[in-house]
């Protein structure tokens, strides 16, 4: 195996040999792995920082068919870690227009499919450490959502798919902030221009539906799950979000007011006492 410690020591500086298709195909194959350390602290650092670099800018688009190949694969850290990838490949394609753009409006289908049909939510496993379907997922959308290749439309189906994602029925309650990072995706593309009022708080008609249709008795875990990234969106479509924390600028969604209200509408159907 390649010596990726040596290579992290070196401002992650890629090697003269072998090839970097070479060793990104290996790095794809240790983010399946099932140690931890390999995973986290080895292949997803150097192969983001890879791409983000633009080394890899040739093969891109091969690349994505890969990680997108990953995502029906039997090993919970290979997908959820797949994911991961394809947020840096769609951030490097943000930057430098990069891919195909039939390519990554099949990408955006492929994971939306992979994501709402994930049913392995675990967000840490003494074992196998981080693993976190959800959190994942929410930063391909919200690297999708700062895409420039996104229309009003394709904006809308990411709102719709987060929505959705986070009615789906579960056994799992969110213990690893992955209300916030879902939260922090939405935020990132109801900050678009191209959105409407209607678009930006239309998405929310779903969750009126399912809230209004409870029942008496414990809180189902998909229902406590969207209570608490409703509440987290609604400090950052008022207060303001970055999507880098490297940056000082506040990102402030354009029909703040209307989606503030739409929020408020729909958390007091859950919780009356809040304004």
């Amino acid at each position: 195996m390649t010596d990726w410690p040596a290579i992290i020591a070196a401002d992650f500086e890629p090697p003269r040999e072998p090839a970097l298709p070479e060793l990104a195909n290996e790095l794809l194959e240790v983010l399946g792995s099932p140690d931890p350390a390999l995973r986290d602290e080895q292949a997803y650092p150097v192969l983001t920082a890879w791409i983000l670099a633009g080394h890899l800018d040739d093969r891109l688009n091969g690349l994505g068919e890969q990680v997108i190949g990953m995502l029906a694969d039997p090993r919970i850290q290979a997908r959820t870690f797949a994911a991961l990838i394809l947020a840096a490949i769609v951030h490097r394609d943000t930057t430098a227009a990069v891919l195909d753009a039939p390519a990554l409006r099949r990408w955006t289908d492929r994971f939306a499919d992979w994501w709402l049909a994930e049913t392995d939510l675990r967000g840490w496993d003494d074992q196998l450490g981080w693993l976190h379907a959800v959190a994942h997922g929410a930063d391909v959308v919200g690297e999708l959502g700062l895409s420039p290749r996104l229309g009003a439309d394709d904006l809308t189906g990411l709102l719709d798919l987060a929505c959705s994602r986070l009615l789906s029925p579960t056994s799992y309650v969110f213990a690893h902030q992955e209300d916030d990072r879902v939260a922090l995706a939405m935020a990132t593309v109801l900050a678009r221009p191209e959105l409407t009022a209607a678009a930006a708080t239309g998405w929310l008609e779903a969750v009126r539906r399912d809230f209004e249709a409870a029942r008496p008795g414990p809180v189902p875990a998909a229902a406590a799950n969207t209570m608490r990234t409703l509440r987290s969106l609604y400090l950052m479509a008022d207060r303001g979000f970055r999507p880098d924390p490297g940056e000082d600028d506040r990102y402030l969604p354009p029909h703040r007011a209307e989606i503030l209200a739409a929020l408020s509408h729909v958390l007091n159907l859950a919780f009356p006492h809040q304004l």
